[in-house]
């Protein structure tokens, strides 16, 4: 494809970074967690159309015309449509369970929720992509994904109530500290955290357990733990993993139905941020 051919020698190189895939380190495997780079803007997109594609027009009316596409789009996916834009399509769904073929839509139970599917010609482009190995990570933890199992969202919203998975490297919950836990941490409100009181499944590599209701829009995950190693004995300090993504909550302030108490910040850790 010509648009290939074009970008060739110009495609930005994806960083990744290996961690072992399991605790005990025996089959001697690595994980890639990939190292993102800045969320580009609309504008900073614009930008680079103007700057290294040569486009000849006026940077205004293209913003202006890119963010109307956008907003039709959007409206067009809201009316029960899917967008195929070329290199990646959006499809809207339902999410949750109706107990009846006759019990109306509750939009806290069943939540609107967006797919993402890449399409061929991206699949195409990104085989044009170098990936580089920077190495092996160190010894910190790691937090790789977290899923609403229930509406079937990977580092893009939850829903209270939810039972969630987190993927991750050493993100065991553990140690007497009262301070550790699961939280789910408001991105403008980092104070007001919200502890996970359920979880059902406490290892390694991954932690199940039900979403609290947050009441702020976007948070980031945080585990606080102790937990040194399958060997190793408890840490002194209770260590911070924290999600490089942010994931939106599904409900308004309006739809607190699910109740959490509010935590209190936790300021003496060792940070450990996406890498």
């Amino acid at each position: 494809m010509e648009v290939i051919k074009q970008t060739r020698g110009i495609l930005n190189r994806i960083r990744v970074r290996l961690y072992p895939s399991d605790a005990q380190q025996t089959n001697k495997t690595f994980i890639a967690n990939t190292r993102h780079e800045t969320c580009l803007s609309i504008e900073q997109l614009c930008e680079s159309v103007r700057d290294r594609c040569g486009f000849k027009g006026n940077y205004d009316d293209l913003l202006n015309n890119v963010k109307h596409f956008l907003d039709e789009a959007a409206i067009q996916l809201c009316n029960g449509y899917a967008v195929n834009a070329g290199y990646f399509s959006i499809h809207p769904n339902v999410c949750g369970t109706f107990s009846s073929v006759n019990e109306p839509y509750n939009p806290k139970k069943n939540p609107i929720i967006f797919r993402f599917r890449t399409r061929a010609r991206l699949r195409k482009m990104a085989e044009e992509s170098t990936v580089i190995i920077e190495g092996l990570a160190d010894g910190h933890g790691k937090i790789y994904e977290f899923i609403d199992l229930d509406a079937d969202a990977v580092n893009d919203i939850y829903v209270p109530g939810n039972q969630f998975l987190i993927n991750g490297y050493k993100i065991k919950v553990a140690g007497n500290d009262p301070d550790t836990g699961v939280f789910f941490v408001p991105v403008n409100d980092p104070g007001s955290a919200i502890k996970v009181n359920c979880i059902t499944e406490n290892s390694w590599g991954r932690i199940i357990g039900i979403a609290p209701y947050v009441g702020n829009s976007h948070s980031r995950i945080e585990i606080r733990t102790q937990y040194a190693g399958s060997s190793a004995g408890s840490l002194k300090t209770p260590l911070l993993i924290i999600s490089s993504f942010i994931i939106e909550e599904a409900v308004t302030a309006s739809h607190q139905t699910y109740p959490a108490k509010k935590w209190r910040p936790f300021p003496k850790v060792e940070k450990v941020s996406g890498l």
